[in-house]
């Protein structure tokens, strides 16, 4: 019995704490779904101690991650401001995503509105009846010039939903908690009735939550997974993240990473039809876990901190996301999930890609990157003459690189230590991004060598002299013709093969490459 009233008496103090730790929070925010079969959220917002008679609230017109304007604030409606005691306060639009509250002497004021969100996409909320997923940037605003504030949120789940997924942290049940707007806007959530699985992995709490969990076999996916988490630890060294959450939805396309999580579509199942089918799923999933380091702790300097009102260019998204293409089938071929083989059919599709589309002619590396804001999602009639993608090109200079710095340095070095250099000294010890100029001095570093040649097939058009550099990795392209039939278009095969190593340095680094011996 005095063990039961020691935790009822724990329980009540963890209650008064997170109702307290609210109370002391200026921004409380408040979500529920009382209309969600018409895709529609309620929210709240509890603003205190404000100290001007004038304050603007701004919603993100995008979500880092997705380099597209949205039309976010399209979809508030019913927008509405009252003092604690009822009163209306005056407010009105200045922009397209800015609403400025007049709010005279008041300390305190209360917002609501309500949000419509009915889109399917990996930067967008959705709801409806069976569930909801939130990406929080198209859903809460923050007040100008105070991004840095500490923000709390409840969920209040209708009765049918039973499960919250999220990275966020949860101060008690469906409360939650962000030490800022960046982290809640880098923390989606998943609310419904999903499959959720939860494990530990060297220390740090792990939680899958899966919307479509049909023909799952769990005990080898978790310990896909483990393989993966446990081979990028390897690979960096460190762990950045004290807890992390898998959030696997409906059927659909794309996935998205974030602060402490990522946010991918399935096939709508996980009953794979084939071998192929489950890999690549998995370099999705690889993909996206990756970024924890390339992205959201490597960053270019341009990438944060953000402005959420408009385009935030970079010229370096080619390592942003090149880069992570390139390592998810490292990573996957270390946790033995693929072969050798594989590894090479993979980054054959890049160089196929990109080699056989006109708009390496006239699109440089640098330049996809600048511009992706222009033609993300948007194909037109001359999207392929005049554009290349930097998910097609960047993982191929990922491998010319690593190739040049093994070759160089006598393999002592690699690819993986300018990685690690760069998270180690600009993430953990700075704090910030990194510039173009410190990328390229830190592969001089790595190489002993500045290699001028491969940084000119970033910044200009045409193909990079691939005989050279992949010959250095016993490595070579086989450009046979392939006759489409569909298409009737005749094309490259540009599969990467094996040739014979004409020393031993170059047996070394495919060795190291490939993981053969």
């Amino acid at each position: 019995m005095k063990k039961h009233l020691i935790f009822i008496s724990f329980c009540a103090l963890m209650i008064q704490n997170v109702l307290a730790f609210q109370q002391n929070t200026d921004l409380q925010y408040q979500i529920s779904f009382e209309n969600a079969k018409d895709h529609y959220a309620e929210v709240k917002l509890q603003y205190k101690n404000l100290k001007s008679t004038e304050n603007t609230l701004v919603l993100p017109v995008w979500t880092p991650g997705y380099y597209m304007i949205l039309d976010n604030p399209a979809h508030i409606i019913d927008f509405e401001v009252k003092t604690t005691s009822g009163e209306l306060v005056k407010w009105q639009k200045t922009s397209k995503n800015k609403w400025l509250i007049e709010n005279d002497q008041n300390e305190k004021i209360v917002v609501s509105y309500r949000v419509f969100a009915n889109r399917k996409s990996v930067a967008e909320s959705n709801i409806s009846e069976e569930k909801a997923f939130l990406t929080n940037t198209d859903i809460f605003m923050f007040p100008e010039d105070k991004i840095n504030t500490p923000v709390s949120l409840q969920i209040k789940l209708p009765e049918q939903w039973q499960e919250i997924a999220t990275g966020l942290k949860e101060l008690e049940n469906g409360h939650f908690y962000a030490e800022n707007f960046d982290i809640l806007y880098d923390s989606p959530f998943y609310l419904g009735n999903q499959k959720i699985i939860e494990f530990q992995q060297l220390g740090k709490d792990v939680t899958l939550s899966i919307a479509t969990p049909e023909g799952l076999d769990e005990q080898k996916f978790t310990k896909d997974i483990r393989e993966i988490m446990l081979r990028t630890t390897d690979l960096m060294q460190h762990i950045p993240f004290e807890d992390y959450t898998f959030i696997m939805m409906e059927p659909g396309g794309g996935g998205l990473e974030h602060w402490n999580s990522q946010a991918v579509f399935t096939y709508g199942s996980m009953d794979f039809k084939n071998d192929h089918a489950y890999k690549s799923f998995m370099n999705f999933l690889t993909h996206e876990y990756f970024h924890l380091y390339n992205v959201k702790a490597i960053r270019p300097i341009e990438l944060g901190p953000f402005d959420y009102s408009k385009e935030n260019y970079t010229t370096m998204l080619w390592v942003a996301e090149g880069f992570t293409v390139y390592y998810e089938y490292m990573i996957m071929r270390d946790a033995g999930l693929l072969t050798s083989q594989d590894v090479l059919d993979f980054l054959s599709s890049h160089f196929k890609a990109i080699e056989n589309k006109e708009g390496k002619d006239h699109m440089s590396l640098e330049r996809s990157s600048f511009d992706v804001w222009n033609h993300f999602l948007n194909n037109d009639e001359i999207t392929n003459e005049t554009t290349i993608s930097y998910y097609q090109k960047g993982p191929i200079i990922g491998l010319l690189l690593d190739i040049a710095i093994r070759h160089e340095s006598e393999n002592e070095k690699s690819l993986d230590d300018v990685m690690r250099y760069l998270y180690n000294e600009y993430y953990r010890k700075q704090g910030r991004g990194y510039t173009e100029d410190e990328f390229w001095q830190t592969v001089a570093t790595m190489a002993g060598n500045s290699l001028d040649e491969i940084r000119s097939y970033v910044e200009s058009t045409g193909t990079p002299d691939y005989e050279k550099y992949l010959k250095h990795a016993a490595l070579a392209l086989d450009m046979s013709l392939v006759d489409d039939e569909k298409t009737e278009i005749v094309e490259k095969e540009y599969q990467l093969i094996k040739i014979e190593a004409e020393n031993k340095l170059q047996s070394e680094i495919r060795n190291a490459l490939l993981k053969e011996h």
